[in-house]
């Protein structure tokens, strides 16, 4: 059977999901303090009016709550609020007439097994690591940098780069919140991050003295 109430809880969120769908609100009031600051994080990075923040994250649960009935179980609970988050934000957008733009402090998370990572962006990790002034003063520079070349990305490859590196989504649940193939995510943030790469590159060489 494919109903999560009628198969054993695999984790807390889908014990709090079952209670939720068995009536219990306070079970999804829960579930609603465990992530509303991880989606009001999300949507803040999708949006740049930070005064919309706070409405869209409690709109996203209103929805979330509405469509709970609906939620299959085929994805871990946050995948699936996530995918609400983004499409409640983009909706937002749409009615403003504006385009998502992500913006971050910096990408320094990237995973050192990850097949798509850049020796440029793992330089920038451990600049911001270093505590000599003229360090902290090169990785401020590369770290504004980054977080302009993130803002020129097309909304796609934003939103995939910022749920790998900042939410540390797997590609799997980037899919899924994202409602696109595996191999669409993994080209999305391969291209996000050769276009970062390319605009630090020379920040990069200036400082280290290195070419690569």
């Amino acid at each position: 059977m494919n109903d999560p109430v009628s198969r054993p809880p695999s984790d807390a969120d889908a014990l709090l999901v079952q209670r939720a769908l068995a009536g219990d609100a306070r079970a999804f009031e829960l579930l609603v303090i465990k992530y509303q600051r991880r989606v009001e994080r999300l949507i803040g990075r999708l949006v740049r009016d930070a005064d919309l923040v706070q409405d869209l994250a409690q709109e996203t649960f209103v929805r979330a709550w509405r469509a709970l009935p609906q939620f299959r179980g085929d994805a871990q609970f946050y995948t699936w609020l996530y995918r609400i988050a983004v499409n409640t934000a983009k909706k937002a957008l749409q009615e403003l007439k504006r385009d998502p733009i992500v913006t971050m402090s910096a990408l320094q998370a990237a995973d050192d097994g990850d097949e798509t990572s850049h020796p440029e962006l793992e330089l920038t990790a451990q600049m911001a690591d270093a505590e000599t002034p003229d360090a902290v003063l090169a990785s401020k520079e590369i770290a504004q940098a980054v977080q302009a070349a993130v803002e020129a990305l097309p909304p796609e490859l934003a939103q995939a780069i910022t749920l790998r590196e900042i939410d540390g989504l797997s590609y799997e649940e980037i899919a899924q919140a994202l409602g696109c193939p595996i191999g669409t995510v993994r080209s999305r943030i391969f291209r996000a991050r050769e276009a970062i790469s390319a605009r630090i590159k020379p920040l990069l060489e200036r400082q280290s003295g290195k070419r690569w």
